[in-house]
Parts: structure tokens; sequence; C-alpha cells
């Protein structure tokens, strides 16, 4: 292969992994976003996110805000995320223990996975009787600030886990310090009871109780989550009460996903 074809290749896969980071820069909650609030988000340069956006658009993966100057995915990019969830057996496979353990404890139950810093929701079940979380399948929460995300960390190995850590405390500037002692003393909680619980971690008056997981044959590091809205509750309480049955769910989960191969 010539120079010139592997440079012409690395660029092209460049654009690619860029245009990725500009469809993963939109949440769940569908808010519109402008080439400026992408910038933020993605940390690319403000010229390489409008050409990124002017392309996305012509495929079909990005519309326009009637009026606005402000960006949203449009269904080409919802499909492949649907299409991906729904034909997914080891996803799918999992949604009645969840279901099983939401009814139990009357709680919202989240299966998550890496993505870049923050955990996608790749699972989600809740209850009848729990306040919405406006939360579910394709919700991107705080890895840093949250249960489900210190759960996902602590059970990576070492140098992983050290290398996301640092580009947590790089992003949180200021408080990089802090937020680097709040995952510490998570990863304490882990080490010696198995779960960490946050408090408002991503929403304020909401709990996560969360542990690692490995799914599939070839272990995919995961985490689960059971959660709630409540104002007025004791979260060690809440932790005794969630803990046993999460961690029972989790020991039925990982054996149930063993017989899946491949990756999600």
């Amino acid at each position: 292969m010539s120079m010139q074809k592997q440079a012409g290749d690395s660029a092209a896969l460049m654009t690619v992994e860029r245009g990725l980071e500009v469809l993963r820069a939109f949440r769940s909650d569908r808010t519109p976003l402008t080439n400026t609030e992408l910038v933020r988000r993605t940390g690319l340069p403000k010229a390489t996110v409008s050409r990124l956006t002017s392309t996305l658009l012509q495929v079909g993966f990005l519309r326009l805000v009637p009026g606005k100057r402000e960006f949203e995915l449009s269904a080409g990019a919802l499909g492949i995320g649907h299409a991906y969830l729904a034909t997914n057996e080891m996803l799918q496979a999992a949604q009645p223990l969840m279901q099983e353990l939401a009814d139990r404890l009357d709680v919202s139950v989240a299966l998550g996975i890496q993505d870049g810093i923050d955990m996608l929701y790749v699972g989600y079940r809740v209850s009848r009787k729990v306040a919405t979380l406006r939360l579910g399948v394709g919700s991107v929460l705080p890895m840093g600030a949250t249960s489900i995300g210190r759960a996902y960390l602590w059970g990576l190995p070492p140098a992983q886990r050290r290398q996301l850590i640092d580009e947590h405390k790089r992003r949180a500037g200021a408080q990089g310090e802090a937020l680097e002692r709040a995952i510490e003393a998570s990863f304490a909680e882990l080490e010696a009871r198995g779960t960490c619980a946050v408090l408002g971690g991503y929403q304020r008056g909401t709990y996560g109780v969360a542990l690692p997981i490995r799914a599939g044959s070839e272990g995919v590091p995961m985490s689960l989550s059971c959660g709630r809205a409540d104002v007025d509750l004791d979260l060690e309480a809440e932790r005794e009460r969630i803990a046993p049955a999460l961690k029972e769910t989790a020991v039925r989960l990982e054996a149930l996903l063993s017989r899946f191969s491949g990756y999600l």
C-alpha cells in the first residue's frame, strides 16, 4: 500500500470518528444543539464541527430545527440506534430479569456501557410505581458523577481505569481533585460492600445504587444500577434495601448472558 493511500485512509477514518463524536454529543432528551454547543461538547475545532454538521445534514443524520440555527438527530441516525437495540439478543435477554428487579423493589433498573467518558443506557426497565426520572434506553449519563459510572470504572483493569479518571479530572478543571476523591470513595464502598450509592449525581433528588458486571462469553464490562426519584430518603437505608436483590440479579444476569458470544 502506498504512503499516499495510507494517508488517505487515515484521513477518512479520522473524519468518520469525528462525525460519530458529533452524533454522540446529542442526548436522549432530544435537545437541539448549535454548532457552538457541539464544539463545547466534543472539544473539536469550530471549523471542523461546521464542516461535519453540513455533511451530516446532507446524508440525513441531522436536520435543522425550522427557523433556528440548531441541529437535532434525524430518523437516519435514530434508526441505526434503534435497529441495534432491537436486534441485539443479549440486550433482549436481559430485559425480563431487569423488569423483575424493578417490580420487586419499585425502582428503575439500568444496564450501562461506556460511551467515551460517559455511560450509555442500553437497557432500562421501570416499576409502574416509580416517579419518572426522564431517562430510558439511549440516555447518556456522566461516568464520574453517577453510581452506574463509578461501578463501571471500578470494574475496569487498573490502567484503563486510571486513564479515564485522569480524563475526568482534566475536564472537571478546578473541581477535578474533588471529583477524584468522590470516585475513590465510591471505589472504597464497592471494595467493602460490593455496591456504591450516589445521591444527586445526575439529577437532584435522585439516587442510584450500582455494581459492575461482565456480559457475554467475552466478558464485556458493563454496570447494573437501581434508582429512583425521592426528595426525602435515607440513602443508607435504601442501599441496604436494594443491595441484596441487586447482587442476586447481577449473578443471574451474568449467568444468563454468558451463553451469548460477540460484543455489544
